[in-house]
């Protein structure tokens, strides 16, 4: 049976705020919400159950926006199972993964997928591999780490098939190039890391309009996380 296709509003923090970067890029930030629990509910009272949040600054190492989220996942019920919220942004221990996962439904794993492959099983095998995703953020195919600072030579395909190895079920391909630009997706990337991992396989980058869902439908995706889109109404929610 195919599993229903879910539309992600992200709700990325950059200083307190909810914002959008150009190609990862903190510098080329547009600020949507000053507070991004206004962010969060406008999506929740426009019928969303699940969210993509994003604290940018912990991904840069420069430090956090927990109390901001941890305000989010009171206002949405999602610390009383109301909206399911995955986190991501500077999880590469298992104490900080842990302890997200206190607030909200899944954490997001990045540059730890990586560096410490063993962490991201671990946790797999202590919650359950619906409350884990493994974040695949490439430019040119090759996949970038440490809040997209530092590109690698690990293929995107690479990494996906190695996340499925530790006992991951649920991936997010970004296609960095194309992040917050509205140009589109490029569906080749797309295609060849959903060949490489056969579970839940979620994608964003460049998503302009309701075509670029419809193709990453067609192509056997299970969700897309979409921020400059629907801030911009140029895709519409629901």
């Amino acid at each position: 049976m195919s599993r229903p296709f879910v539309i992600y509003p992200a709700v990325d923090v950059q200083g307190g705020h909810a914002v959008r970067l150009t190609e990862g890029d903190p510098s080329r930030e547009t600020v949507y919400f000053d507070d991004p629990c206004e962010a969060a509910a406008h999506w929740v009272a426009l019928g969303a159950r699940d969210l993509h949040v994003v604290d940018l600054d912990a991904a840069l190492g420069r430090g956090d926006n927990r109390e901001v989220i941890r305000a989010i996942a009171r206002r949405t019920g999602a610390v009383a199972g109301g909206v399911l919220i995955e986190v991501g942004g500077g999880v590469r221990t298992l104490e900080v993964a842990r302890s997200w996962l206190d607030l909200v439904h899944r954490v997001v794993i990045g540059t730890a997928a990586i560096t410490d492959p063993e962490m991201v099983a671990t946790l797999v095998r202590e919650v359950g591999p619906d409350r884990v995703a493994v974040t695949v953020d490439a430019r040119a195919g090759k996949v970038a780490v440490r809040g997209w600072t530092e590109t690698t030579q690990i293929d995107a395909v690479d990494l996906a098939s190695r996340a499925a190895a530790h006992g991951v079920r649920h991936l997010i391909y970004t296609d960095i190039s194309r992040d917050g630009t509205l140009q589109g997706v490029d569906p080749a990337p797309v295609a060849e890391v959903r060949a490489a991992f056969e579970h839940v396989l979620v994608a964003g980058g460049g998503v302009a309009t309701s075509a670029d869902l419809d193709l990453y439908r067609s192509l056997g995706l299970d969700g897309a996380i979409v921020g400059r889109a629907l801030y911009e109404g140029t895709v519409p929610y629901p």
